[in-house]
């Protein structure tokens, strides 16, 4: 497909963080950008402000018939209204992951792949990057806090960007370094089992050729088989790791993330004081740690996207060693599917604080399942040596923790659903 040939772009589910970045993208370009969404939300209002015209709800009459691309998220269904139309009408159609693939083409690709810690790698290698000249384009599912976007300019050949294995999505690029941060089970609503998803690592592998570079910890035993018949050179990341580093966002989860940076750089030829330092002053990225503020009462408010188990016990582990005071966190599970894999797995991730309410399931993509809920959480937490409540809206998790919550308190709000929506609202109130 040629770029410049395409005048006007729609996207469907504007609002969601990697289909933005395409879109801000292609404003960037010249390109006239409508899109749609099933809410306003900070992104859209963002879109609106820089020259796209939003549509909340989606229907057949958003899309103009003179339309020449459709970008759609893979999480609508094939009869979406808009979709429909696109496809009736011949307007070429691409999903995101395919749109990601098309405008790689042309860079130097430095993909960011694995279960855990893919944002906040691409966030401080963004960093490195942009401070060290190189002038990346850069795609993340997240915002970058000195620049507020998920989508960064460059006026370079290198193209950075977070490459997830969803529905195998990640397999549309063809990147000359690939990271796999690590491989664990998640998204088991597309993926079978752990083997399933090294298939699609194993793939992804594949497609990175024999001057490029793979970088990853080897001796990963959940890699498995995902490094066979490797092209690429292997670059083992836990050999740049630096415990001492002086970071300041905490938990050994960063300390790994920096060494995967320090790797990359490595490769990149950046002088190795220059990494060091621009990873010293990194300060985070929206919703991967993120101190929002406090509150009239004093309590400090914290967010994060957590939403596998290993994360949450990560982030709260960093959590504990990082705060003081008590430490209340309100987490909204992700998914029924997920919920119920590992639900033995989540039971166990909430011990290092000193409360936890647990919200209703956000079910996202996914149906209703009766046959899991979080009041079956909160039994499982507390059968574990935890502390948990449920708490059936967020009006009721918040007067709950302004009760236990005193001045120096810490509340951390968890999940990759509208849970942070909480903290804003006490911060405002």
């Amino acid at each position: 497909m040629d770029l410049e040939k395409i005048k006007k772009v729609h996207f469907i589910g504007v609002g969601g963080i990697s289909v933005s970045a395409i879109a801000r993208m292609m404003l960037d370009l010249g390109k006239v950008v409508s899109g749609s969404d099933s809410s306003f939300s900070r992104i859209t209002k963002e879109l609106e402000e820089i020259g796209a015209q939003i549509f909340i709800g989606q229907k057949a009459e958003n899309l103009s018939d003179d339309t020449d691309l459709v970008v759609y998220t893979i999480a609508i269904p094939e009869e979406n209204p808009e979709l429909k139309k696109a496809r009736d009408l011949k307007i070429k159609c691409l999903s995101y992951p395919e749109m990601l693939g098309t405008i790689s083409e042309d860079f130097y690709t430095i993909a960011v792949s694995g279960t855990h810690g893919k944002t906040t790698t691409t966030a401080m290698l963004s960093d490195v990057l942009i401070k060290s000249g190189l002038k990346p384009n850069v795609i993340i599912g997240s915002l970058l806090r000195e620049q507020g976007s998920n989508y960064v300019k460059g006026d370079s050949k290198y193209f950075l960007v977070e490459a997830c294995e969803y529905r195998r999505s990640f397999l549309n690029l063809k990147p000359k370094i690939l990271i796999i941060n690590n491989i664990e089970e998640d998204h088991l609503d597309y993926y079978k089992d752990l083997d399933d998803i090294k298939s699609a690592f194993k793939s992804m592998v594949s497609k990175v050729s024999g001057n490029g570079f793979i970088v990853c910890n080897p001796s990963d035993p959940n890699l498995g088989g995902a490094l066979e018949g490797a092209k690429a050179e292997i670059v083992d990341y836990t050999e740049f790791i630096e415990k001492d580093l002086g970071l300041k966002v905490p938990g050994e989860h960063n300390i790994s993330n920096a060494g995967v940076v320090l790797a990359v750089s490595d490769i990149l030829d950046i002088e190795k004081y220059k990494t060091r330092e621009i990873l010293q002053s990194y300060s985070g990225v929206w919703r991967r740690f993120e101190f929002k503020g406090e509150t009239k009462e004093g309590i400090l408010v914290y967010d994060d996207y957590a939403h596998h188990p290993t994360e949450v016990k990560t982030t709260l582990e960093g959590a504990s060693n990082y705060f003081e005071g008590k430490i209340v966190v309100i987490f909204q599970p992700h998914l029924y599917s997920r919920t119920k894999k590992f639900l033995n797995q989540f039971a166990k991730s909430f011990n290092n604080v000193d409360e936890v309410v647990i919200l209703p399931i956000y079910a996202a993509r996914e149906a209703e399942d009766k046959t899991i809920n979080s009041e079956m959480l909160v039994e499982e937490i507390n059968k574990n040596g935890g502390n948990a409540n449920y708490k059936k809206d967020f009006d009721e998790a918040i007067l709950y923790v302004k009760e236990r919550l005193n001045k120096g308190g810490v509340l951390m709000t968890i999940g990759a659903g509208d849970v942070y929506k909480i903290g804003e609202g006490m911060l405002n109130d």
